[in-house]
Formats: structure tokens, C-alpha cells, sequence
């Protein structure tokens, strides 16, 4: 899929200079066309594949044309482990424009630097939203507080672990009873009958 992004480009300060950056550009794996306009000190690139974005910021930079780039910072809930920190970094990664993406599992936040005027915190959080993972832009003034999410998270870990331990309670006595009362197997067995016991338990 190719993606057209539009930035503005520092240093350029004549004709020449615009050759030699439309040509670090050009060189750029992904790279289909780039045309930099001198009197606007913009860039219209047009890219595809993943890490475009990132490897053309790096080429401009390196000849001396640096693209300029912005920094956001993001909240992101529902979190866990690892792979969600690596699920949200290629979510925001897939979008156009972005150079880099840092997520941190334990704040609870994504720190992401893009190239100027071709994305948005905004959009970036709504893409880590679609990616499963409610993301904000941080100091939104809609974003709930660290509190107020870390509070949410433990009334829902209680809520589980409540249902949890109303549902393996029976499955506990219908399978250890008979280990704890004298005859428990016996009246299992003569009354919901032992395949019904079994059945009762793995539902539960």
C-alpha cells in the first residue's frame, strides 16, 4: 500500500540543496516518488512497506536535510504482557509517517516521534484503539486518570475473581466431597449419578 506523506525539511536553502535531498530520498528502500518543493521547505513523499517513514527521516538526516518530526505521548489500557507491548509498537509503526514508537508496559504509556504534519496523536491513539487497546492521548482532557484506570482494573480483577470463586466452589465439592464428608460419594452417586457430576463440573 503506498502512502503519501507530506513534512516540512530543514536546511534547504537552494536548488542544490533540494537535488541532494530529493536524491538521499530517493535512495530510501520503499521510496516510490519524492518531490521537495524549496519555497515551502515541504516534502511530498510517496512510500510503502513498513519502516518507511523511519529510514527516510534517517537518510534526510543524514545528508544534512533533517525532516522535521514531532513527539507525542500516548495512555494505553488493557496492556498486559510483552506481546501487547509488541502488538500496540507495530500498530503505531503501520502508521503513515511514524519513526519510531516506544512502548512502556509498566507506565502504561507509548511515546511516539512522527514526521510532522503527516499523522496526529490523535489518530495514532485511534489506531492503537482499533489494534484493541484503549489508547489516549496523554493530558486529553477525556482520558481518565491513572487512578481512575488503575481503580477500574481492580474492580474488574475483583468482579473475576468473585465469579471464579463462585463457579469452582461446587466443582470443588462435587469432585473433593467425598474426601472431606464420610458417604459424599455414595449419595452423588445415588441421586444426580456420577456422569451427571462429571458433566456439572466441566461446564462449570
Amino acid at each position: 500500500m503506498v502512502q503519501e506523506l507530506s513534512f516540512p525539511v530543514d536546511g534547504l536553502s537552494c536548488a542544490s540543496c533540494v537535488g541532494r535531498a530529493e536524491k538521499a530520498a530517493a535512495q530510501v528502500d520503499g521510496v516510490e516518488s519524492v518531490s521537495i518543493n524549496l519555497a515551502s521547505k515541504r516534502a511530498r513523499v510517496a512510500v510503502s512497506g513498513d519502516g518507511a517513514a523511519a529510514k527516510l527521516a534517517a537518510a534526510l538526516a543524514a545528508a544534512g536535510y533533517p525532516a522535521q518530526t514531532r513527539t507525542g505521548q500516548l495512555t494505553v489500557d488493557g496492556m498486559s504482557c510483552a506481546s501487547c507491548v509488541g502488538r500496540v509498537e507495530k500498530a503505531l509503526l503501520a502508521q503513515p509517517g511514524v519513526v519510531s514508537a516506544r512502548v512502556n508496559l509498566a507506565a502504561k504509556t507509548a511515546q511516539v516521534d512522527w514526521l510532522d504534519g503527516a499523522s496526529s496523536a490523535e489518530a495514532l491513539a485511534e489506531a492503537v484503539t482499533r489494534a484493541g487497546y484503549e489508547a489516549h492521548p496523554a493530558g486529553a482532557d477525556d482520558a481518565p486518570s491513572q487512578a481512575d484506570r488503575q481503580m477500574a482494573e481492580l474492580t474488574a480483577l475483583k468482579r473475576a475473581a468473585l465469579w471464579a470463586s463462585g463457579l469452582a466452589l461446587p466443582v470443588f465439592v462435587l469432585a473433593m466431597g467425598a474426601h472431606l464428608i464420610p458417604g459424599m460419594h455414595g449419595l452423588i452417586g445415588r441421586t444426580i449419578g456420577h456422569q451427571t457430576s462429571w458433566m456439572i463440573q466441566f461446564v462449570l
